[in-house]
């Protein structure tokens, strides 16, 4: 079994005795058969697969129908939400995105036992982590975006697919999102807040991630001082962590604690930073091991993996999350950024913050337009692609045109410009768009200002609009959300009659507010906060 595989390559050559041997070393040929038949057996069943936590996933079938089996799956969207994906490249690439939820979920003995209080058992879990993996359109570079759980968002209306409970949109820390209809509603809130469309996603509970730590065999971290997280006089709670200064190895339960430690990192900020320390040292961990061609810490790590993920039901095969997984173990630690979203304190909560809307917005768009995080690659064309194409001959003049302004500029930290769709409405009109009118729907948001229309014939009436008020060919979509030419007036065209000129971000040129971390990096080390030294 030595050299088994997928293809089923590896057959052991017959080797048969020398003419005159003894016959009881020469087997017959029904126990020849048997042993083929058998041999083959083996090789299609010991296939693997290793699905790494929070940020990377890995190869090949592991008995195949009892890992399918473990598979817990559950609908990708649940909110509301309309993101779309990135147009495709030059060479018909497009991005992958994977959201990685953390649940600090108590429903069991095992999550009792390892996430404290009791009292808490058999509420809704919370989604505590939250980290959105991005892989480029050309799978050279990837990126690992975390949002911190305190931060206050629009939550959109979303439905639980289980139990059909329909949740209102609200606005509150983006960690409850979970508890209002699954996963897919913290699908459909990061949607909303980034207008990058998401994929698929991925959740975890206390008890799965110390199994995988288990299976994964421990991976370094490091302090500058002694740490223990434990509760102080002042503030009650604590993961327990605690070690002295230096790197060390940890696993199973010390693992947990690691990724769970805030208090002692002195905020929830740098929790983020710490998770994406271990993530990239384990996956550091996992190419050292060359755990891929090593068949028994396969066997754990695949058993551990699906065991302890539930994912949306799209990838819910060992099939599909081993293509997952090939895709993204193909990028070299040193094209992984891990990033967490600029923010600023919440104004109406000093616990909480708040999107840094200028430089978050940033950030957004390089994750839309598929911009490596850092400075070793370069852009992706779909951007080019989009605005170099044809532009189609409108099927009416001007004024034989309808179109339709909506005003959804609102933003999570600000509301909606108001008349916003009226004065963009006028402006057309005075152009000799004299069809053009507003809508009155309140409370939409849009990053990015875009014009949306339903039908291929109607493809060059949106581009003539869209020349007419200087928003670029990139921003015009085919949608069937809308019944004729629509223009959706974003967050990034609140003043002025018209569209701003964008600056389109550089690969690497980060908000500095961005705490970047390269993958490659192994002199990262957590600073400890004074209460929490001993």
């Amino acid at each position: 079994m030595a050299h088994s595989s997928v293809q089923g390559e590896g057959t052991r050559p017959e080797v048969r005795p020398a003419k005159g041997a003894a016959g009881p070393e020469r087997p017959g040929r029904r126990g020849r058969r048997r042993g083929r038949r058998k041999h083959r057996v083996l090789r299609w069943s010991a296939t693997t697969l290793a699905v790494l936590i929070l940020g990377t996933a890995g190869a090949g079938y592991l008995y195949y129908q009892h890992l399918n089996g473990n598979i817990r799956k559950g609908e990708r969207s649940s909110g509301d939400s309309k993101a779309r994906k990135t147009e495709a490249n030059a060479a018909g690439q497009t991005p992958l995105n994977i959201l990685l939820i953390g649940s600090d979920s108590r429903n069991s003995d095992e999550n009792v036992k390892l996430g404290g209080s009791r009292d808490n058992r058999g509420e809704p879990p919370r989604g505590d982590v939250q980290m959105l993996i991005h892989l480029s359109a050309d799978r050279k570079s990837a990126a690992m975006v975390s949002i911190p759980r305190d931060t206050r968002v629009d939550i959109p209306e979303c439905t639980d697919p289980d139990t059909g409970k329909t949740y209102p949109a609200t606005n509150d820390i983006i960690n409850i999102s979970l508890a209002r209809g699954g996963a897919g509603c913290t699908l459909a809130t990061w949607q909303n807040l980034t207008g990058v469309y998401i994929d698929h996603w991925m959740t975890i509970d206390f008890a799965g991630v110390v199994r995988m730590a288990d299976a994964i065999g421990g991976v370094d971290v490091c302090v500058r001082q002694n740490v223990w997280d434990r509760p102080t006089a002042a503030v009650p709670g604590g993961s327990g962590l605690k070690m002295k200064a230096g790197t060390h190895k940890v696993e199973g339960e010390q693992a947990l604690q690691w990724l769970r430690t805030r208090h002692a990192w002195g905020s929830d900020l740098m929790r983020a930073k710490a998770q994406h320390m271990y993530l990239n040292s384990m996956m550091r961990t996992l190419t050292k091991q060359n755990v891929f061609t090593d068949t028994p810490r396969l066997m754990d790590l695949a058993e551990a993996a699906t065991k302890s993920l539930k994912v949306s039901e799209e990838i819910g095969t060992v099939k599909k999350l081993y293509d997952l997984g090939t895709q993204l173990r193909s990028v070299p630690t040193d094209r992984i950024t891990s990033v967490t979203m600029p923010n600023v304190v919440d104004p109406l909560n000093t616990n909480h913050v708040v999107p840094d809307t200028r430089n978050a917005d940033k950030l957004w768009e390089m994750l839309r337009d598929d911009v490596p995080l850092d400075d070793k690659g370069k852009a992706s064309d779909a951007k080019k692609t989009a605005r170099a194409q044809a532009t189609k001959a409108p099927s009416a003049p001007d004024d034989r045109i309808g179109v339709l302004v909506q005003n959804a500029t609102a933003t999570a930290t600000l509301g909606p410009v108001s008349g916003r769709a009226g004065v963009l409405a006028q402006e057309l009109v005075e152009k000799g768009f004299t069809q053009a009118s507003k809508d009155a729907t309140a409370g939409l948001s849009e990053e990015r200002t875009v014009v949306r229309y339903p039908s291929a014939d109607l493809q060059g009436d949106a581009q003539r609009v869209a020349k007419s008020l200087g928003i670029p060919l990139s921003s015009v979509k085919k949608s069937t959300d809308v019944s004729g030419v629509t223009v959706v007036v974003g967050s990034d065209w609140r003043t002025g009659n018209a569209y701003p000129k964008q600056t389109e971000p550089k690969a690497g040129q980060l908000p500095a507010n961005s705490d970047a971390i390269n993958g490659s990096d192994t002199t990262q080390c957590m600073p400890v906060y004074g209460v929490y030294q001993w």
